[in-house]
């Protein structure tokens, strides 16, 4: 008798960069599994740049979907669809959290300006994530940790915006802590 697929936790939101545009993504882990599930475009390519650089969302009108939300949709409907990509956990190599802080430029004077006037530095936490695609070729995948508006202010009250960018990248790691094999999951210091 085959177990059915159990699911662990839902990533709100994270950014896959492209060429021509980078995409949304909620990914969904399950005990096999990630389905990464394309979410509607509400931004142009040049915000979710933005977002990806500074890793806060510029736009704060999307609600967050929940795990409860992808409870009534089959797993194999949402794996299936071309729109989505999916990962089995089974062929994942390593997954490793990383952070940049973005390197100034002339355009971003008023960012860099409203930095210093908050007294913080703005980190971009991402995963990197490397998997066998088939047996002939590996892949890496880079997927930006970037929170939703309705994730980010209700904490901005008591919290500094890179606490909340940590805290919901170590999320993400938890999720994946959970389904892995031990030495799959690493991070380099996240400490500032």
């Amino acid at each position: 008798m085959e177990t059915l697929e159990k699911r662990v936790a839902i990533i709100h939101r994270v950014i896959i960069p492209d060429e021509d545009s980078p995409e949304e993504y909620a990914v969904l882990v399950t005990d096999k599994r990630s389905v990464f599930i394309r979410q509607k475009k509400t931004r142009s390519a040049f915000v979710l740049r933005g977002e990806m650089r500074y890793g806060t969302a510029l736009v704060t009108d999307v609600v967050p979907k929940t795990l409860e939300d992808y409870e009534t949709t089959p797993l194999e409907s949402l794996a299936s669809d071309s729109e989505n990509l999916t990962i089995p956990h089974s062929s994942v190599l390593s997954l490793v959290l990383k952070k940049e802080v973005p390197k100034f430029r002339l355009r971003d004077t008023f960012i860099w300006l409203t930095m210093r006037r908050q007294g913080e530095i703005f980190q971009v936490y991402y995963f990197e994530i490397t998997y066998q695609k088939d047996q002939n070729e590996q892949r890496k995948l880079q997927m930006y940790m970037v929170p939703l508006g309705a994730y980010v202010k209700p904490r901005r009250q008591t919290q500094t915006r890179e606490t909340i960018l940590r805290e919901y990248a170590l999320e993400g790691m938890q999720s994946y802590l959970q389904v892995l094999p031990a030495g799959i999951v690493s991070s380099q210091p996240l400490s500032t």
